[in-house]
């Protein structure tokens, strides 16, 4: 056996960490689902079919297959890590142990100083395979009304490997948080009944965040990319909840190298706006006195429609009409390994709140290009009554620029949504706000749309910040 263990960490240590949702294979996400559900199904007792239940957590059930086998992995490393291992080694499959033991070799506690000599991104990478063109049962849980992929499910995906990815970079077992998505975008429509592979890795480090970049290939071998995306996560000492530091980052390759001048210059950027944010009692600076500038004019073109809406620009209209929502009690069957609402589940909700925004706004079944910004301003716990509520920032009747990298989209009429999640508690007559989701949809079977303008100042701000966010991003897509 240990022999064996040693042969899988070499592997391992030689490529990225694979793993396969597939209806088959030990450990396999659908195995699991069908011991849950149908023990005659998997000719097991029903003493073995006791250990898997035992020993595979919880919040894994009702995730996707993909979820479960990433948050299953990242479980049985984190038992290893911590001295917590209950079963024997053939209770695990092979890559989990492999990467287990690869992950455990520096750590022995929840909190470990940083590498002094920092890590490669080959360290972090991880990788899993959409085995569609084999598991039906995987097909269908990823399959849209339209036949195409559901992305709401692939937003939780990859929240789950980014947080695999990050706990592979890090020492120790500290608190890794999601603190953000940069950027999520497509470059073409994929087709569903292929196998696909998602994979990701540090891209870039600060002092206490990292960047990770994750992207789905038709390939194992990262060819015929369609989908990239940034997460942003910050490491936190699990008792104080301070900021800790983590291992710096040592890109190998020229590719790396650019991802890693990148992430600066992203990191650099995010300063600024933190900087140029209004704040009562400060100074304007130039770049705020822009965007007030830029909101004084958007509502002035929106005075027709305020004061003599009957003889306004029939092709305009005003936000609060494209006005969407609706609310539900957060279930401890979304919950993540933390015990809290999982992100992911939240983006997927968002995703299909927007979509369908965009849908009856436009009149045309639109066509998601990318995300532009998702922030996370407040955890959101099991029993917490949300409140989702999504409307129409800005639209650009006559197209953009969302770089080459963007699904074919020049000339078709852009749709930005936002969508804010409040989490309430009507007995404290208390609201707050716990993320904030921009999406962009293309209307393509449409050859315009009307133009949204504001109804106050405050939206008017709304609007000028998120459309001089989106210009900043356009200035760092290739």
């Amino acid at each position: 056996m240990m022999m064996m263990n040693r042969a899988i960490r070499s592997v391992v240590a030689c490529n990225h960490r694979r793993l396969t949702a597939s209806s088959g294979g030990i450990g396999s996400p659908r195995s699991r689902l069908i011991h849950h559900s149908s023990p005659q199904l998997s000719g097991k007792s029903d003493s073995k079919i006791s250990s898997d239940i035992e020993h595979t957590p919880v919040q894994t059930l009702n995730k996707s297959p993909i979820v479960q086998k990433l948050w299953k992995t990242r479980d049985e490393a984190k038992r290893r890590v911590m001295g917590k291992l209950t079963m024997g080694d053939g209770e695990y499959s092979e890559v989990s142990l492999a990467a287990a033991e690869l992950i455990a070799e520096g750590r022995k506690g929840e909190y470990e100083p940083p590498a002094k000599l920092g890590k490669h991104p080959r360290e972090s990478e991880v990788g899993i395979m959409y085995e569609f063109s084999k598991d039906q049962y995987l097909l269908e849980t990823y399959r849209n009304p339209y036949g195409e992929m559901r992305f709401g499910k692939i937003l939780e995906d990859l929240d789950a490997l980014a947080g695999n990815i990050a706990f592979n970079h890090v020492e120790g077992n500290p608190l890794i948080v999601t603190a953000g998505v940069d950027r999520i975008r497509l470059r073409r429509r994929p087709d569903i009944n292929a196998n696909q592979f998602l994979s990701g890795k540090v891209t870039w480090v600060g002092s206490s965040s990292m960047e990770i970049r994750m992207k789905i290939s038709a390939n194992e071998d990262g060819s015929d990319e369609w989908l990239e995306a940034y997460f942003t996560f910050v490491t936190l000492h699990p008792t104080t909840k301070k900021a800790i530091k983590i291992s710096p980052l040592i890109p190998e390759t020229d590719e790396e190298r650019v991802h890693f001048e990148l992430g600066a210059v992203k990191a650099q950027a995010k300063r600024a706006a933190r900087k140029n944010k209004i704040q009562i009692g400060r100074p304007l600076s130039d770049e705020s006195l822009k965007i007030d500038a830029r909101a004084a004019q958007l509502l002035e073109q929106a005075g027709p429609l305020l004061k003599m809406p009957s003889l306004a620009d029939p092709n305009t209209i005003l936000m609060n009409e494209t006005a969407q929502g609706n609310a539900m009690v957060a279930q401890p069957q979304a919950r993540n390994l933390h015990d809290r609402i999982f992100g992911g589940f939240l983006m997927r909700r968002a995703f299909e709140l927007a979509f369908a925004t965009a849908y009856l706004f436009g009149g045309d079944k639109p066509r998601f290009l990318e995300v532009d910004d998702i922030s996370f301003d407040k955890p959101v716990d099991v029993g917490d009554l949300l409140v989702f509520k999504s409307r129409v920032l800005y639209t650009m009747p006559d197209g953009g620029n969302l770089g080459h990298y963007v699904d074919k989209h020049d000339g078709l009429p852009l749709v930005n949504v936002e969508v804010e999640v409040w989490v309430t508690c009507p007995e404290q007559k208390k609201a707050e706000v716990s993320n904030h989701l921009y999406f962009t949809f293309a209307l393509p079977e449409s050859k315009t749309c009307k133009l949204v303008l504001p109804a106050n100042i405050d939206q008017a701000r709304r609007q000028a910040i998120r459309m001089h966010a989106d210009e900043i991003q356009a200035d760092l897509r290739p």
